[in-house]
């Protein structure tokens, strides 16, 4: 399947990615916290990026659980690029800075996030 590259053009779009190849899952409640939007927005750019064939998600309980699709090489090479600078490097840092600091970080059972 060949991802939409539209989609990630929305800089918040981009985040989520970039989010989601480093921290290999996250929950929308997760995104949140780190992006300082609210539930409706982060669904919305989630389930964007999902039709779109970046993302899967996965049910655990009541949790939705969401990571990086398996993608063709050259948009792993494009997510990479998203890592290194594609995010801004102060951008991406508060982010993950404010999801380890998240208390409400749900659960995962621990083989289904590898």
């Amino acid at each position: 399947m060949n991802p939409n590259l539209d989609v990630i053009a929305d800089p918040t779009r981009r985040c989520i990615l970039a989010i989601l190849a480093v921290e290999r899952e996250v929950c929308v409640c997760e995104l949140v916290a780190a992006l300082d939007e609210v539930q409706p927005a982060i669904s919305r750019h989630l389930a964007l990026l999902r039709a779109a064939g970046w993302i899967v998600s996965r049910r655990e309980g009541t949790w939705m659980h969401y990571r990086v699709a398996q993608l063709p090489s050259w948009a792993n090479s494009l997510i990479d690029a998203l890592i290194v600078g594609g995010v801004p490097a102060p951008v991406l840092h508060k982010a993950r800075a404010k999801l380890a600091a998240f208390p409400g970080r749900p659960p995962r059972a621990s083989a289904a996030a590898a």
